[in-house]
């Protein structure tokens, strides 16, 4: 017990143990703050790939339609439902997705 209590009087390590305290729990920047910023970070860094993939997606897609023909007509037909001249076009749609709507 001697022992103890000069350790736990000494100024540094009382020093040491407020600084310790004051910053995990009372700065404007503890400990929680930084991680939960650091989480958002992380988030924010994997929308940005997720958005650069989808970027470069694009670009391919926008690089086959204007340099191929078929690759604009298959565009037109499936999405804003284009047709040629004398052709019918069926939407089929299964039992789930026509009773949600």
């Amino acid at each position: 017990m001697k022992k103890i209590i000069p350790i736990l009087i000494n100024k540094y390590i009382l020093v040491l143990a407020f600084f310790t305290v004051w910053m995990l729990f009372f700065d404007q920047r503890d400990f929680f703050y930084v991680w939960e910023q650091k989480q958002k970070l992380k988030e924010a860094e994997n929308k940005k790939h997720y958005y650069e993939q989808e970027i470069e997606k694009a670009k391919k897609d926008l690089a086959d339609l204007q340099n191929s023909p078929a690759a604009l007509e298959k565009f037109a037909r499936e999405k804003y439902l284009l047709k040629k001249d004398g052709e019918d076009v069926y939407l089929i749609s299964s039992e789930k997705t026509a009773t949600k709507n």
